[in-house]
């Protein structure tokens, strides 16, 4: 237990560089504290335990701001930074080396007692106020930009943007790493460029024919 709390004080250390003593990340990241409270909900959710765990879960929610249900599965090395408005369902799935920000939804779809909630992979950061919803998987090494709302499934390496969530390809893992949203790629603009530059060829081989026919009609 006291193994998995250094690794979790440490990953703080790694995400954020505001993060200034053991001390202050212990007692004022509401983040880990959610995170530490789910274990043991979640622990207890697994036993049967299922109404000490929803209540625990609702005393988290109380004091972090964020809401996680104690059947939602959490790998290692999670950190949620600014994490008020966080909401993660039942069901989800969530990989190792995960990084989210405040405001994201990790929401279900369906109202069956069934597999309702996303499943992220490793490495996966998540902008603010991001959604996802449903019974779909997120690859690894994958970035969600700010606001967008994903509801299909999205391969290894990618980065979605926008209302439907559009998919950019194309990313190392040591980018996925800096999740600066100002240099992301926005799949529209690019749509539409490749449409020009496709229209700018055909219209230069239009061009062309039309100069070959005007010299065979001479």
């Amino acid at each position: 237990m006291f193994r998995r709390i250094k690794e979790d004080i440490a990953t703080v250390f790694m995400r954020d560089p505001a993060a200034r003593s053991v001390v202050e990340v212990f007692l004022c990241y509401p983040g880990l504290h959610a995170i530490w409270m789910h274990r043991l909900a979640h622990f207890l959710w697994r036993k049967n335990f299922k109404f000490i765990a929803r209540f625990i879960s609702h005393i988290s929610r109380l004091f972090t701001g964020i809401e996680i249900h104690p059947g939602a599965k959490i790998g290692r090395r999670f950190f949620i930074d600014h994490g008020a408005g966080i909401v993660i369902g039942e069901t989800t799935e969530i990989g190792d080396d995960v990084l989210m920000y405040q405001g994201v939804t990790l929401g279900g779809t369906s109202l069956e007692k069934k597999k309702r909630h996303p499943t992220l992979g490793n490495n996966v950061e998540i902008g603010a106020g991001a959604i996802v919803l449903g019974p779909i998987k997120i690859g690894n090494n994958v970035r969600i930009a700010a606001g967008s709302v994903v509801v299909k499934d999205v391969p290894d390496n990618a980065t979605v943007i926008g209302v439907p969530g559009r998919i950019g390809l194309g990313f190392s893992p040591e980018e996925i790493k800096r999740l600066e949203h100002g240099k992301l790629p926005d799949p529209i603009a690019d749509a539409l460029q490749f449409v020009m530059r496709e229209q700018e060829k055909l219209h230069k081989k239009i061009k062309e024919l039309e100069k070959r026919i005007e010299d065979l009609t001479r």
